[in-house]
């Protein structure tokens, strides 16, 4: 029997999608299925150039039809839809990072035109989506990163309203094939943030050189190099503080993309790894009849359901945005850092079961195990992540305000808001809605009720032994309070999330024992930091709770867990 709360193959049915989104999901799914396991896996180990697929998506007019704005559409069924943006990311997940990776590069490379008023640009760019084109966003550089302060990407006016650019940019997926690169530089005549700006380039030009793939893997992360590259005015995306709010925001569409991606893998890994354990007999028992495996895959189950539930979640929030509502913007770098890094964990518990067979080549396993380390890396690591995720701390704990209740989000709308996101500033202003209803709900759930005695201790500590100044600059303690915080909100979306889809409670508790066990980890960490105060230390000790054993409860999850032995195979 298939787990509904997991994506399978053989039972994929997207009905909650309009007729053309759940033709092309099930037709993305067919293709990947058709292609086969031995074949993906071959060229995954054989670093293949992802032509075939691209042509596939080319062919169905695939990320024309999802990453084509309302306002620059040409065809109904066109839409920045996030909803269905997400199931897409899942999927590609689910089958290869390297898919995802070159449909991922292309959001980020449009982001900047997307919220270009330059409307020749606009144009070329749903022309080339039409033709079946990838694209690349040319931000990071070799000695700088991502620091967009500093980069040496220089434009040097031309006299008659363009320039020509000259330097380098380093790790630009897509950098080998896009039909148009979003290039972030600076003037050579304007100092300060006045001089940035965003232009569009094309990877197929004479002044465009490609040095090389950064990595060795089917994904071409490239570095590449301008030498006097003609930007006409028509090329111009950006320019000043515009262009720097450009790169911020794009990276918040962007950043999205991770969770759903990492749950793709982990799904897919699941079901390798309990049919693999379910079928393989040591000391003339099932390894499945081991106590600490059962535990194991439990966990990884319970995680990997809480990762969905929190991202389904954060999509509505994202949908829902607009000017007055901007909680999307602690929810955002959540889906970046803590589903993935989860998503980490899944695999890990997986892994300690089915040890050496997760190092098999004819394993998608084998490369899950691999590529899940990438996503917790990407779009700001998990450290720039948690150091924004505190700028909400105390507004999210202590401050809450009255704000519209936002539905479940599944509607075939668009989402222009967040190509209108406005300056990439403010976020202390940002407010929310009480976080305790949520937990209310669930009161009679014991992990549930166990795990809010630990966020209202939270509350108490922020509100009485916050760090001083000296500890606000030590980024080291500072993120042991992000850890805890983040998991009063992972809870909270999820618990709003499984009120919405009438999850089993067995499902929740179970879940909800886990997080009590990861809330006291971290309080422990969080004692033995160095600047601790002796309250802070006596405060973190006092927080550590034992989850609510019920072992009736333990056992009809793992029946759920049994159940996705043999579930799925993928296509030979």
């Amino acid at each position: 029997m298939a787990d509904a709360l997991l994506f399978n193959p053989r039972t994929y049915d997207p009905a909650h999608f309009d007729a053309e989104t759940r033709r092309l999901l099930r037709a993305t799914v067919d293709w990947f299925e058709e292609r086969g396991k031995r074949r993906l896996i071959e060229d995954y180990r054989s670093r293949a150039w992802l032509g075939d697929f691209l042509a596939f998506a080319a062919e169905e007019r695939l990320f024309a039809t999802f990453l084509t704005p309302a306002s620059a559409a040409g065809r109904p069924e066109q839409r920045w839809d996030t909803a269905r943006i997400a199931a897409l990311n899942e999927v590609f997940g689910f089958y290869g990072l390297d898919y995802w990776y070159a449909w991922q590069v292309t959001i980020l490379g449009l982001g900047p035109v997307w919220q270009s008023d330059n409307a020749e640009a606009r144009a070329r760019a749903a022309d080339l989506l039409e033709q079946g084109e990838v694209f690349a966003f040319g931000l990071s550089e070799r000695s700088h990163g991502a620091d967009i302060y500093s980069t040496d990407m220089l434009l040097e006016p031309d006299g008659e309203g363009g320039f020509r650019a000259t330097g380098s940019k380093y790790y630009i997926g897509n950098g080998n094939a896009a039909g148009l690169v979003s290039v972030f530089g600076r003037r050579t005549d304007v100092e300060g943030p006045d001089g940035y700006v965003f232009f569009a380039a094309d990877s197929r030009h004479p002044a465009y050189h490609l040095v090389r793939n950064v990595v060795d893997s089917s994904k071409y992360v490239s570095e590449f190099r301008l030498a006097d590259y003609p930007v006409a005015a028509s090329d111009v995306l950006h320019t000043g503080r515009a262009a720097f709010d450009a790169a911020l925001n794009t990276v918040n569409v962007g950043k999205f993309n991770l969770c759903t991606a990492s749950i793709g893998i982990c799904e897919h890994a699941m079901y390798e790894a309990v049919t693999h354990a379910s079928n393989r007999v040591l000391y003339g028992r099932p390894v499945t009849a081991f106590p600490h495996v059962r535990r194991e895959l439990a966990d990884a189950y319970v995680r990997l359901v809480g990762m969905k539930l929190f991202s389904d979640r954060a999509v509505d929030y994202f949908r829902t945005a607009g000017p007055d509502d901007r909680r999307y913007l602690l929810f955002n770098p959540m889906t970046k850092m803590k589903v993935t890094t989860e998503g980490e964990k899944v695999v890990d518990l997986m892994w300690d079961v089915i040890a050496a067979k997760g190092f098999e080549k004819d394993t998608y396993f084998a490369q899950a195990a691999v590529e899940i380390r990438s996503l917790p890396k990407l779009e700001g690591t998990v450290h720039v992540n948690l150091a924004l995720i505190l700028k909400f701390l105390r507004n999210h704990l202590l401050a809450p305000v009255d704000q519209p209740a936002v539905p479940t989000r599944l509607d075939a709308a668009d989402d222009g808001f967040l190509f209108r996101q406005g300056p990439a500033r403010g976020l202390g202003s940002v407010r929310f809605h009480d976080w305790r209803p949520a937990f209310d709900a669930y009161a009679a759930v014991p992990n549930v009720a166990r795990f809010r005695e630990q966020a209202d201790a939270l509350c108490d500590f922020v509100a009485t032994m916050a760090p001083d100044e000296t500890q606000s600059r030590d980024l080291d303690f500072l993120l042991s309070v992000g850890q805890l915080f983040a998991l009063v909100v992972h809870a909270q979306l999820i618990l709003e999330q499984a009120r919405l889809t009438g999850l089993d409670e067995s499902v929740l508790d179970e879940l909800f024992a886990v997080l009590v066990r990861d809330f006291s980890g971290h309080a422990v960490e969080l004692h033995g930091k160095d600047s601790a105060t002796p309250d802070q230390q006596t405060w973190a000790l006092a927080a550590v709770r034992r989850p609510v054993i019920d072992e009736a409860r333990s056992a009809r999850v793992w029946e759920r867990v049994e159940a996705l032995s043999g579930a799925y195979e993928m296509t030979p």
